[in-house]
């Protein structure tokens, strides 16, 4: 086992915390003006399902599980399963959307490349590239008002997902979002 600080926690990792196996689901940094730097994550237990909360302070050490990681294929959603094909053996597994996260489901693509991570030969995780390419599907209309800072605008992915994007950002355009929070990154070339 590896030690990594609280920071290091994103979602999918898998860490040795109070004598279990937790994974990471969801996780916010947060740096309040008074004391020091945190990571808030929402735990779930590997074996038993429950879910805790916990905050990590950034000079926090846990222990992360390692594990073997092997390359998946997302080939389509069936209700609330999800289907992935090992890419070496093409054999198909089947996760459920909660096993997954919402969050991290609303991303997937069909023929996207995942990193499941197993435990012992069973799925325990899973990886999503940092980063995918999305379409606006639609996108509020522009406010002009008379600020100096830097404003934003509500908008709706293809994926039903809504977020925050700069005014200049029209429906029909591709983005890059960030999958561990969901938020703009920038135009897609």
């Amino acid at each position: 086992m590896a030690k990594i600080t609280g920071n290091e926690i994103s979602p999918g990792t898998l860490i040795n915390y109070n004598g279990g196996l937790w994974i990471a689901v969801k996780t916010q940094k947060v740096k309040p003006g008074k004391g020091g730097a945190y990571n808030q994550v929402e735990l779930k237990n590997v074996t038993q399902g429950t879910k805790l909360n916990q905050r990590f302070r950034s000079d926090e050490t846990v222990d992360e599980v390692v594990l073997e990681k092997k390359d998946f294929q997302f080939l389509f959603a069936n209700g609330d399963m999800l289907t992935f094909m090992d890419m070496e053996s093409y054999d198909q597994i089947e996760l459920a959307v909660e096993f997954v996260g919402e969050d991290q489901a609303a991303f997937l693509q069909d023929g996207m490349k995942t990193l499941v991570q197993l435990h012992e030969g069973k799925p325990i995780g899973i990886k999503l590239p940092v980063q995918v390419t999305l379409t606006v599907a639609e996108a509020d209309p522009v406010l002009r008002g008379g600020t100096a800072a830097p404003s934003y605008k509500g908008a709706v992915l293809e994926n039903g997902l809504k977020i925050q994007v700069p005014p200049f950002i029209a429906a029909g355009e591709k983005i890059i979002v960030a999958t561990e929070d969901g938020s703009y990154v920038r135009r897609a070339e």
